[in-house]
């Protein structure tokens, strides 16, 4: 059948949707989310059909198409396209399998992830694919097929070198931003460590957004691969490229987990591991904080995690290091973008505003890479390699290399201009900074759309105040979201002083 095409001029941010007309549908016994193949000259492609009842929007004979099908045919207004029904594809039927509690092949995940990249499957059908996998869990020969076929199903960063290293914080911990400290000093000891970070989802800031405050994050893979042949390493984003970038099913997976929050742990395993081996990393260090608000709060669990991270490495032929740490309170002062940034500048630039906490961290994470690597007196070479400045000077061509300034100051970095301080209330310890409550405001002030926006704490737990004490202060470029986040932290007991 022959329709002419109409151009939506909506964006699905992924599978291919077309909209046919209520009475087209009904001849061509159509339902909503069945497929049709179309076809302009050699080019074909499949989409999923969703049905108008509009007649003055999308008249019969006609055919919607959103951006993606519309660009990939590369039509314009009014082309005439030829029309047929197609059948689901099998992963539907495989989707089906795992929502009845059976374990799937390596064959049959690998279909699924094919037409997750090729765009085949629907939001709701790769919802249901999570669901599954979080209500009937994961085994160990599924993670690994799932870890392989994000890998085999994406791009990769050749780098022919023995070694090369990566880290990964599973997250819970506020600032936490070792990767931005690590990484200067991997990669300043000679050792390569292309490192991709995450954007934020529910947190305050993530390393990406973090980094962005400095340089740009987001790259091709040639242009990633040529930073990291010229400076050893680099802090990169490649989740806007998706199905073109380092194992892009797996972004397209995180996008649909974090609405619910759904976490499988097998996915989350897969998840991690496939980000590792699309970069060739060889010998990676995995930090699991632990702590009341983290994502791990106890510690059988965190056991459990880490047996099953080393587990996974060993099938993978990687070096995987895990270490539980502390994630009780934040670590370092600033929380949101700018003000970890500086943090990090701070502690790089040996400045006398350095958070030691988060040094002492990052330089703990930094020495066991180096050890990993064969490098002798690990923690002795991670503090000369900071101290001397080789660390600083290794960052400044990281950030030159990825189109940012390198001589930009901590205190060149805005805050926002509206801003609260809120005071303790009695002397005392203070016994308890909740993670979970202060991301709640740092992220109601703007943080981290609102690169300004953000908290800097001025002590941490066990340390000794006095009423009237500026405990933190609350950071906004709008008045209104800042005066939201009073209205939160008065509702909410977010430190404990006793």
């Amino acid at each position: 059948m022959k329709m002419k095409v109409k151009d939506i001029g909506i964006s699905s941010g992924g599978p291919f949707i077309s909209i046919i007309n209520e009475k087209d549908a009904i001849d061509l016994d159509l339902y909503a989310l069945d497929r049709i193949r179309i076809k302009k000259g050699k080019k074909e492609i499949i989409t999923v059909v969703d049905i108008s009842t509009h007649v003055k929007r999308l008249s019969r004979g006609h055919i919607g198409l959103f951006e993606e099908p519309f660009q990939a045919l590369k039509l314009k207004n009014n082309d005439s396209v030829d029309i047929s029904i197609e059948k689901k594809p099998e992963s539907v039927d495989y989707i089906r399998k795992k929502l009845d509690n059976k374990e799937l092949s390596k064959d049959e995940i690998n279909q699924i992830i094919k037409d997750l990249i090729t765009n085949k499957l629907t939001e709701i059908e790769l919802t249901y694919f999570i669901s599954a996998c979080y209500i009937n869990g994961l085994s160990d020969n599924e993670t690994y097929y799932l870890t392989k076929s994000i890998v085999e199903n994406g791009k990769k960063l050749k780098l022919n070198k023995k070694i090369v290293a990566d880290k990964h914080c599973i997250g819970g911990t506020l600032n936490n931003r070792t990767t931005l400290i690590i990484v200067p000093i991997v990669a300043a000891a000679g050792i390569l460590i292309p490192k991709t970070s995450s954007r934020s989802i529910t947190s305050p800031a993530g390393t990406a957004d973090t980094f962005e405050a400095l340089a740009k994050v987001e790259f091709p893979i040639k242009k990633i691969y040529s930073i990291v042949k010229k400076t050893n390493g680099c802090i990169v984003w490649t989740g806007s490229y998706y199905d073109k970038n380092l194992a892009g099913a797996d972004d397209k997976l995180i996008k649909l987990r974090h609405p619910l929050s759904l976490d499988p742990e097998g996915m989350l395993l897969a998840s991690i591991l496939a980000k590792k081996a699309a970069v060739n990393a060889t010998h990676i260090l995995i930090d699991i904080p632990l702590g009341k608000f983290t994502k791990i709060n106890n510690k059988k669990q965190a056991l459990h995690l880490k047996r099953k991270f080393q587990k996974l490495g060993k099938k993978l032929k990687m070096k995987i290091k895990v270490i539980i740490t502390d994630g009780s309170q934040p670590i370092g002062n600033g929380i949101g973008p700018n003000l970890e940034a500086r943090d990090v500048l701070y502690i790089l630039r040996r400045d006398k505003k350095t958070p030691k906490d988060l040094e002492e961290k990052s330089l703990y994470m930094a020495s066991l890479i180096l050890g990993m690597a064969g490098i002798k007196n690990p923690l002795e070479k991670a503090k000369f390699i900071l101290e001397s400045g080789l660390a600083y000077k290794k960052m400044k061509e990281i950030i030159k290399s990825q189109l940012g300034n390198p001589n930009i100051s901590p205190n060149r970095l805005k805050l926002g201009k509206y801003r609260y301080n809120f005071k303790a209330h009695k002397n005392g310890i203070i016994k308890e900074i909740s993670n979970e409550l202060l991301s709640k405001i740092a992220r109601t002030a703007g943080s981290p759309i609102d690169k300004e926006a953000g908290i800097y704490l001025n002590f941490h737990v066990k340390d000794k105040v006095k009423k009237g004490d500026t405990m933190f202060t609350i950071y906004s470029k709008n008045p209104k979201k800042l005066q939201f986040a009073k209205i939160f932290l008065k509702a909410n007991n977010l430190i404990k002083i006793k």
